[in-house]
């Protein structure tokens, strides 16, 4: 009892080290913080103060369906079918399932494996083979019935083991069925350090799927507010074409009475035939946006035209947008999450390689039973079995283990390098978005200032081209210069909205609602 009561105890002590051995790294999430140097903290807070001052100053949440603030129910139907049928999103969904269900597999190394088998072989020995050295006849032929006993019988210095060789040839019917396990321990974390790193893995594609998404929304956003800003020039077109004709008219009008120059007239048609030009490329902007909607949601050209065609009205853009905590940040951004999921994988795989240096353990087993007849396949004493571990050290692999463990760590640091990245280009992003969001709504608001003051002066000056005092080219001038102005509003408005998209993806806003936290934990 003394040997085996040892061996259940070495074996105790073998399981307690795999249990509570790790070689290689702990992975640490790494800070991120904004520079207090950084000016657009500030900006950030005294903007989300501003907007929002009912709020919880410790909240770091901005609104996850930010295209709400368009208030375009349009919009909003088309930003709640991206997570359905963007193909872009669904081939993110499918490398998510692929990474999780590769976990899954990974995982499977920390058990036991357990195998179930049976098989009948029917079996006949060649006498010209092995056989032949316990000195059979070699003709090749079965032995004829009685000729085992009479060799044995003569008692010749071959009877023996010819009656052997002949009773080993005869063909014979073989039974059994039983189980095998092998095991290898995880002694030094090996099998452990590939799971994290699986399961980061997994987490880094669910946040790629997550900038996927972000990504398309605020493509679907960007190419649809783009489409109600050239629908807004064209309508801008088609209105200055209307007055164009009316002044057309009254120039008409007074060439008939002899109170103007016929050339006025051609003027005023080669301008109304100059403003009517804009409307085919207008339109064909208009085509190509809606084309690129419907790809962005998966569907045939043009399938979005009927329900897009109707221009939405515009309503003005909040004036500031609520940020949250600058700081977190990172918390927000899902390629920042993403980047510091690959920097986990690399740590692990660390742990992965220093684990090759060291022995491993492999306990195996079988159990079975075997038996030349079917009705004997089921007696105690036809059991067979064999239990015993296996050990692999490592002697000499030429420099290639520890030359992977040097590799791991500088992909390690590779990763460190691309998560800094990440988190600096994600505060520039947000600077320059916010830069570019306040700078154009300065223009917006000038160019609206522009337009109505150029609204009075061609007032004024159709109403001195009736009475006779101005000519017509002051008309034509103050036409021109309004609709420049008036377009050039309409594509700045397009740019702040645009700007308040990019704004909107640089703070990380948008997927938490499609794929929340909570699915995230269950890996």
């Amino acid at each position: 009892m003394k040997p085996r009561l040892l061996t259940c105890f070495a074996c105790l002590c073998v399981l307690a080290l795999a249990a509570g051995c790790e070689v290689g790294p702990s992975f640490r999430t790494p800070l991120a913080d904004l520079p207090p140097s950084w000016q657009g903290a500030a900006r950030s807070a005294a903007a989300a103060a501003a907007a929002a001052p009912a709020a919880d100053a410790s909240s770091d949440s901005i609104d996850d369906a930010w295209w709400t603030v368009f208030r375009d129910p349009v919009l909003e139907r088309l930003e709640q079918r991206v997570v359905a049928e963007n193909l872009d999103v669904q081939s993110a969904n499918l490398r998510l399932k692929e990474s999780r269900l590769q976990a899954r597999i990974i995982g499977a190394g920390l058990w036991p494996t357990l195998n179930a088998n049976a098989s009948y072989e029917r079996e006949k020995a060649s006498q010209q083979g092995l056989l032949s050295l316990f000195g059979g006849s070699g003709s090749g032929q079965d032995p004829a019935p009685g000729t085992e006993a009479s060799g044995a019988a003569g008692g010749g210095a071959g009877g023996a083991p010819a009656s052997a060789a002949a009773s080993l040839s005869a063909p014979l019917n073989l039974w059994q069925y039983g189980f095998d396990a092998s095991w290898e321990l995880d002694l030094w974390g090996g099998a452990r350090r590939a799971l994290e790193a699986a399961n980061a893995s997994a987490r880094a594609s669910q946040e790629d799927l997550r900038t996927t998404l972000l990504e398309e929304m605020a493509e679907v956003a960007r190419d649809y507010l783009t489409l109600r800003g050239v629908q807004a020039q064209r309508a801008v077109v088609e209105a200055t074409i209307a007055a164009d004709r009316d002044t057309a008219l009254i120039t008409g009008q007074r060439a008939s009475a002899g109170l103007t120059p016929h050339q006025d007239v051609a003027s005023a048609e080669a301008e109304l035939d100059s403003v009517a030009s804009q409307l085919p490329m207008l339109g064909q902007q208009q085509a190509q946006l809606v084309n690129a909607l419907s790809l962005l949601l998966g569907a045939p050209p043009d399938s979005l035209g009927e329900e897009l065609a109707t221009p939405q009205s515009y309503q003005p853009t909040p004036p500031s947008v609520p940020l949250g905590i600058p700081s977190e940040l990172a918390r927000r951004r899902p390629d920042i999450r993403s980047a510091e999921a690959k920097l986990q994988v690399a740590t692990a795989q660390i742990g992965v390689a220093a684990a090759e240096l060291y022995p491993s353990i492999t306990l195996n087993g079988s159990f079975g039973m075997q038996a030349l007849q079917l009705s004997n396949l089921g007696s105690w004493s036809a059991r067979q079995y064999s239990f015993g571990p296996g050990l692999t050290l490592p002697l000499f692999e030429g420099g290639r283990l520890r030359g992977t463990v040097e590799l791991r760590k500088v992909e390690q640091q590779e990763a460190a390098i691309a998560y800094q990245k990440t988190v600096l280009q994600a505060w520039h992003e947000v600077a320059n978005a916010l830069i570019a969001y306040d700078t154009e709504q300065e223009r917006l608001h000038r160019l609206t200032r522009a337009v109505n003051d150029n609204g009075e002066v061609l007032s004024v000056a159709l109403e001195r081209y009736r009475s006779g005092i101005d000519p017509y080219l002051n008309v034509l001038t103050a036409q021109r210069t309004l609709l420049q102005y008036q377009l050039e509003a309409a594509q700045s408005l397009t740019t702040v909205e645009s700007n308040l998209v990019q704004l909107y993806k640089a703070l990380g806003g948008g997927w938490a609602s499609a794929m929340p936290e909570a699915p995230a934990a269950n890996q």
